[in-house]
């Protein structure tokens, strides 16, 4: 669950640098050139950057990326600093006419157009002398039982099948001319497995051949599952890979795309902390961890159990009893006034935990620090540790 660079690096850090975030920068990068090697030549990869868009993440991960999608413009200016010269896909569902127009100019690599009004505004950003390749982000209904995330089906994502039939007729106009039609994009759902994955992609593909145009490029979007209940679990991308190159062989002029975030660096990234305080209240024990979820979010986002690892530290200063969990369960809280600051609720592997100890929280490299509220309560900001860059 914890890489010895990170343990060792926890361990031997000083009481007023925790909280910290801890990336293993070697072990994201062996994980993403993995990843890469599962994969068909035909399918290339981008990282969805606002998944971790810490920028000595976005450029490690060049090793093994065709490129990044970002999602606003923002992303687009930050990705832009950070890995100069990379490849961008440039989607996401509520795009501003400045955004379309300030990215038409800086040889953004696709465009995923969501709605007949982005393809409106992208026709009049894009200068003389100037082409932007787009691919059409297709909203298909979906049919999977379970999913965390749908964005297939009722939603504010792409456009439904009709849609794509009116944009096809527009795309055909002399005032749309600067606008290359590449291909058909669609994320539908986020938290599947490899064989859900794969049926997925099928079932983009299938729909996609059938259009009335040529169809060089399929992005199938990311979402692949990541499972915080099992850490050790991974996606199969060995499976998945294969799948994809039957599916390959079926359509021998297509190129697919591919975009996970959380599946490429969450395993990289720990919550480093220490516990302040252990109580008891009405028959449940309580653990006191400094920081909270305004600086790990992921916990309250998804409804989950955050992974720990318990670093016992054996220095105890004061002339009082240390404090102890002494039943098997603990709820390991933050420093925020509200309940709702919660890392994981009634966990065994709380059991015997010491104020002063270390809790390091696992799968926290993605979707962590950079969708959490920094602000409330004005609580000092963690530091950012990268190890293994040598």
């Amino acid at each position: 669950m914890i890489t010895e660079a990170v343990r060792d690096h926890v361990r031997a850090l000083p009481d007023d640098q925790l909280p910290a975030y801890v990336y293993d920068i070697a072990a994201l990068r062996a994980h993403a050139r993995r990843v890469r090697d599962a994969l068909p030549e035909r399918v290339e990869l981008y990282y969805a950057a606002k998944a971790n868009p810490d920028p000595q993440i976005l450029a490690a991960l060049r090793c093994a990326v065709t490129g990044y999608e970002v999602a606003s413009g923002g992303e687009l200016a930050h990705v832009r600093r950070a890995v100069p010269g990379a490849r961008v896909a440039f989607g996401g569902p509520g795009k501003t006419p400045g955004e379309l127009a300030a990215a038409a100019g800086t040889g953004v690599t696709r465009f995923h157009v969501e709605s007949e009004r982005e393809l409106r505004l992208l026709a009049g950003a894009v200068g003389p002398g100037r082409r932007a390749d787009i691919l059409l982000r297709v909203n298909l209904p979906v049919e999977l039982r379970g999913v965390p995330l749908a964005m297939g089906g009722p939603s504010p994502f792409g456009l439904d099948p009709a849609g794509v039939h009116r944009c096809l007729s527009l795309l055909a106009r002399p005032d749309f001319a600067r606008l290359r039609l590449r291909g058909i994009h669609a994320h539908l759902a986020s938290g599947l497995d490899a064989g859900a994955q794969l049926a997925v992609a099928e079932r983009i593909v299938d729909w996609a051949v059938r259009l009335p145009v040529p169809i060089e490029e399929v992005n199938t979007g990311g979402g692949m599952a990541v499972d915080y209940a099992d850490p050790a679990a991974r996606f199969d991308w060995a499976a998945f890979g294969a799948g994809l190159d039957r599916l390959l062989r079926r359509h021998p002029g297509l190129r697919l795309r591919i975009e996970p975030g959380r599946a490429l660096t969450a395993y990289c990234g720990w919550y480093a902390t220490e516990v302040l305080d252990v109580k008891s209240a009405h028959g449940e024990d309580f653990a006191v961890l400094r920081g909270g979820t305004q600086h790990l979010r992921t916990p309250v986002t998804k409804g989950h159990d955050q992974p720990f690892t318990v670093l016992p530290v054996d220095d105890w200063p004061y002339p009082w009893p240390r404090p102890v969990v002494r039943g098997q369960r603990a709820t390991l809280t933050g420093q925020l006034c509200t309940p709702k600051d919660v890392f994981a609720r009634a966990v065994p592997g709380a059991a015997g935990l010491r104020p002063a100890d270390r809790v390091v929280f696992a799968l926290a490299g993605a979707y962590a620090w950079n969708i959490s509220h920094h602000g409330f309560l004005m609580h000092p900001h963690p530091g950012f540790h990268h190890l293994g860059w040598d």
